[in-house]
């Protein structure tokens, strides 16, 4: 048995017929697929196609047989995306069965030939000879080699692009977070480095989303975050886009896979508070959805439909279960799926439920429904401010710490320089922290987040009082505020206990 490895493993056979006619070939050939049980989709005098049956080991295969000249092509190739690259040796098990049967099928239909042809003849006066360009794998047909994944051509023209640009600014993404890490070499936060330089170059974030940067739910469908996340992502989509976009067409390819994007981002925004997302996943879901909506309108024919349809949600479940890891946003992919079938079903079909719809109907209601969905989210999601309570709770921090600097002012020192140092370190450093408390005071933040700015509050009105103090102890050369001033301190440290940050104590 042998195995075909590729992004969409086949094997085929090119049988030269001779003196042998081609009618008499597909007749035979015909006869040994219904034979075997597989699905008949089409059958001209150019060819025929079937769809092998939905099973554990497979879930389904087109079976083709097309007339060259003088040959017959005789092609087993697989409908759904592969696991692994392979095909577990389903397409040289279906044409080894296929020959076989093709013998026992030519002895028996041996004295029957006149009967068969006419009959054969009348059939293929009424079917359309260019089906095989309307099939659902004739894009595929048209990639010879790797290289030409990249290359536009028609049918096959937006996704190619969508490729190309991926990649790139995935070059662009390494070469920036390179740069970022060397120059922040020295940082000890790193992680934090790495998130700033991803929102830099456009992922997806909710804070920062439902303040106005809305351009972030196209960029994040451009933004991977490694070598494999790219791979698994492009090679999705070379399968998804060379299924759908000559059936759906260029432009309202594009629109499916844009807007699906968008919508997977919005639903991405509900369930994450926090943090970046990025990725094209959701967008490439969209385009699944798509597919799906394809075949529920009956885009392809009825065994066709059949075949696709249980291969696609085959291959679609496996995908949202892999997203259960926690790993992966599940959150985008359902939510790309789910706007894609919808944005799909819209401009797809010219008559929806009773009412005719023209093309111009058709793009219009599909923006309609897209914005009316991104108002109810950006409008309806709450906007915690977490990064920036964060960022401000880092500078309270440090003045926080550096505060204990008049805890340990050299003996020394003269009146003057000691009363500076209290006033550098103490009062001045308070009011700076008094300012950020009043900016935190302007966010919006979670319940956990809330409580700790009510103690910041607290701990600077405490601190103030404490660097009066200290101030008024030097510049009268007394000790008398010594027992206030520790009894405050205490209050401070007690309350920055309670608040989980005891890490500079006073």
């Amino acid at each position: 048995m042998s195995i075909s490895w590729g992004y969409s493993p086949k094997i085929e056979k090119y049988i030269p017929l001779a003196d042998f006619p081609a009618d008499k070939y597909l007749i035979i050939a015909r006869q040994a697929i219904e034979n075997l049980g597989w699905s008949l989709s089409h059958v001209s005098e150019s060819g025929l196609i079937a769809y092998t049956p939905i099973s554990f080991q497979s879930y389904s295969e087109e079976v083709s047989v097309r007339i060259h000249g003088n040959f017959a092509v005789v092609k087993s190739e697989c409908v759904g995306i592969q696991m692994w690259f392979n095909d577990y040796g389903k397409n040289d098990l279906n044409l080894e069965k296929f020959f076989h049967e093709f013998e026992y099928v030519q002895y028996h239909l041996q004295n029957i030939w006149d009967e068969s042809l006419a009959t054969f003849h009348a059939l293929i006066a009424t079917q359309d000879d260019t089906y095989f360009e309307k099939a659902p794998l004739t894009a595929k047909n048209k990639i010879k080699n790797i290289l030409y994944l990249f290359f536009p051509q028609e049918g096959y023209l937006v996704t190619p692009i969508l490729i190309i640009l991926n990649v790139l600014y995935f070059g662009f993404t390494l070469l920036f977070i390179s740069v970022v890490l060397k120059l922040r070499a020295e940082d000890s936060l790193i992680p934090e480095v790495i998130t700033n330089a991803y929102l830099n170059i456009g992922a997806n974030n909710r804070e920062l989303v439902l303040e106005g940067q809305y351009w972030r739910l196209i960029t994040h469908q451009f933004v991977h975050l490694g070598l494999s996340h790219l791979f698994f992502n492009m090679y999705a989509l070379v399968y998804i886009g060379l299924m759908v976009e000559h059936k759906l067409g260029s432009l309202k390819f594009l629109i499916t896979y844009l807007l699906s994007g968008i919508c997977g981002g919005l639903v991405s925004l509900i369930f994450h508070k926090y943090g970046f997302m990025a990725g094209a996943s959701g967008a490439i879901m969209g385009v699944f959805g798509a597919f799906m909506a394809l075949i529920l309108s009956k885009a392809f024919e009825k065994n066709a439909n059949k075949s696709l349809l249980i291969s696609t949600i085959l291959v679609t479940a496996i995908m949202l279960l892999n997203g259960i890891n926690g790993k992966v946003d599940n959150s985008a992919h359902i939510g790309g799926l789910i706007s894609g079938f919808v944005i799909c079903y819209v401009i797809f079909n010219e008559k929806l439920w009773r009412w005719k719809i023209t093309t111009n109907w058709q793009y219009g209601l599909t923006g309609i429904i897209v914005l009316i969905f991104s108002a109810i989210v950006l409008i309806f999601t709450p906007n915690y401010q977490n990064r920036k309570f964060y960022k401000l709770q880092f500078q309270f921090e440090q003045n926080s710490f550096d505060f204990n600097k008049v805890y340990s002012i050299p003996y020394d020192l003269s009146k003057a320089e000691k009363v500076k140092t209290i006033e550098q370190y103490g009062i001045r450093l308070w009011q700076k922290n008094k300012q950020i408390v009043a900016e935190m005071n302007k966010l919006k933040l979670e319940e956990k987040e809330s409580y700790r700015r009510g103690f910041d509050g607290k701990i600077t009105n405490l601190a103030i009082k404490i660097s009066s103090l200290l101030r008024k102890e030097y510049l009268e050369e007394s000790s008398k505020y010594r027992y206030e001033i520790e009894q405050l301190t205490n209050e401070v440290n007690i309350i920055r206990g309670e608040a989980g940050s005891s890490e500079y104590k006073w």
